[in-house]
C-alpha cells in the first residue's frame, strides 16, 4: 500500500482544538472528514510532544556506509579513470552489493563528474622542470616585453576537420535529411599544412607548406614570410622571435640564418603547447573555416588565408595581455599542462 498524504498544518490545528473543546474521535472525523485513526494519531502526539508537525523523516538507509564511500572517494582520487565497475566490485569485495547508478550518483553527490580526459602532450621531468624554470623566468616581465614577441607555429587544417562534429537542430526521423547530415569523404578529404605568425597588434603572413618541409625550406619560409611579417607588423628594434624546438628550428644552419639576419630567439621549453597564444589563434581559424565549410583543397587554403587575415587585432592583443596568467598556471599546476 502506498503512502497517503499528510495533513495539512491548519487542519491538524483544528483537529487539536476540536479535541480541546471536548468532541470525540468520531465526530470529529465526521465534521473534517478524517479518518478515526488518523485523528487518534494527531492527538496522540500532542500529547506526548505537545506538537502538530511532523518529526523530521530520515528516509531510506544509506546503500553505501561511510566506510565505504570515503574507500570510493580514495580510490577515485589516486586513480581518476576507475570505471564505475571496479568501484562495485571493490565494494562488492566489502560485502556491500550496489549497483552502478548508485555509485555513480554517490560520486556526484561528493563533487565529482564524469568526463572526458584531456589529451595533453606526454611530459617527462626534464620537460616539467623546463616549463617551471621559463615561468619563473618571465614571470615578473612587463607587458611591454610580450608586445615585442613574434609567435610562431606550424598546424594542419583538414577539409572537413570541425564540420565532422558539427551539431544540428532536428525533428525526430530527420536524421538523414540532407540538411541535417554532414558530408564525408575517406581519408578525411585531405589537408593543408600551414606556417603563421602573429604579434599583440595583429596576425602575420599565413604560409602554406607544400610536401614535407626540411631545414632548407623551413630557413625559405622565414626568409619569405618572417621578415615581411615583422616590416609589416612594425615590430621595431630589439623584437623576439618564439619558435618551438623542432629539429628545423634547432638545426645549426636555422641558428646561422638567424644570427646573421640579427633575428634574436626566445629561449623555449619543450612539449609545451599551452605557454604558445598562437594556439589559441589556430583553434579561432578552424572554427571560422568550419563555418564556410570549403569543399576542396583549393577553396580551404584561399579561406584559411582569408579569415586569418581577418582575426581581430582586439583577439591578438587579448592574448599577448593576458600571458602572465598562463605563466602563472604553469607554476600553480607544478609544470604540468594547463587548461590554456
Amino acid at each position: 500500500m502506498g503512502k497517503t498524504k499528510e495533513l495539512s498544518q491548519d487542519l491538524r490545528v483544528r483537529i487539536v482544538d476540536l479535541h480541546k473543546a471536548g468532541m470525540g474521535y468520531k465526530k470529529i472525523s465526521k465534521v473534517l472528514d478524517v479518518k478515526v485513526t488518523t485523528i487518534g494519531a494527531i492527538i496522540r502526539k500532542f500529547k506526548e510532544y505537545n506538537m502538530t508537525i511532523n518529526r523530521p523523516r530520515p528516509g531510506a538507509p544509506k546503500r553505501i556506509s561511510p566506510r565505504g564511500v570515503a574507500m570510493m572517494l580514495r580510490t577515485v582520487r589516486n586513480r581518476p579513470a576507475t570505471t564505475r565497475q571496479e568501484l562495485a566490485n571493490d565494494l562488492k569485495a566489502a560485502e556491500t552489493t550496489v549497483c552502478k547508478e548508485t555509485i555513480g550518483n554517490t560520486l556526484r553527490n561528493n563533487g565529482f563528474t564524469s568526463c572526458s580526459a584531456r589529451k595533453v602532450p606526454l611530459l617527462k621531468r626534464a620537460h616539467v622542470e623546463a616549463c617551471l624554470k621559463y615561468a619563473n623566468d618571465h614571470l615578473k616581465d612587463e607587458p611591454s616585453y610580450w608586445e615585442k614577441v613574434l609567435w610562431s607555429d606550424e598546424t594542419k587544417i583538414e577539409l572537413f576537420g570541425l564540420n565532422s562534429t558539427r551539431h544540428v537542430w532536428r525533428k525526430k526521423n530527420a536524421a538523414y535529411d540532407p540538411k541535417n547530415t554532414v558530408p564525408t569523404v575517406k581519408h578525411g578529404g585531405g589537408s593543408i599544412m600551414f606556417w603563421g605568425c602573429f604579434s599583440a597588434k595583429v596576425t602575420g603572413l599565413l604560409h602554406r607548406i607544400t610536401g614535407k618541409m626540411d631545414g632548407a625550406m623551413y630557413r625559405t619560409i622565414l626568409r619569405d614570410n618572417l621578415l615581411p611579417s615583422a616590416r609589416d607588423l612594425k615590430m621595431g628594434r630589439g623584437w623576439v622571435f618564439q619558435h618551438d624546438n623542432d629539429p628545423k628550428h634547432t638545426a645549426k644552419a636555422t641558428k646561422d640564418w638567424l644570427k646573421k639576419n640579427h633575428i634574436k630567439v626566445m629561449e623555449w621549453p619543450s612539449q609545451s603547447p599551452d605557454l604558445n597564444p598562437i594556439e589559441n589563434l589556430w583553434r579561432e581559424l578552424k572554427v571560422r573555416v568550419a563555418k564556410r565549410q570549403p569543399s576542396n583543397l583549393h577553396d580551404l587554403e584561399r579561406i584559411c588565408k582569408e579569415e586569418w587575415a581577418k582575426i581581430p587585432p582586439g583577439v591578438c592583443a587579448k592574448l599577448v595581455v593576458n600571458y602572465n596568467k598562463r605563466l602563472t598556471a604553469v607554476l600553480a599546476n607544478k609544470g604540468f599542462a594547463t587548461k590554456y
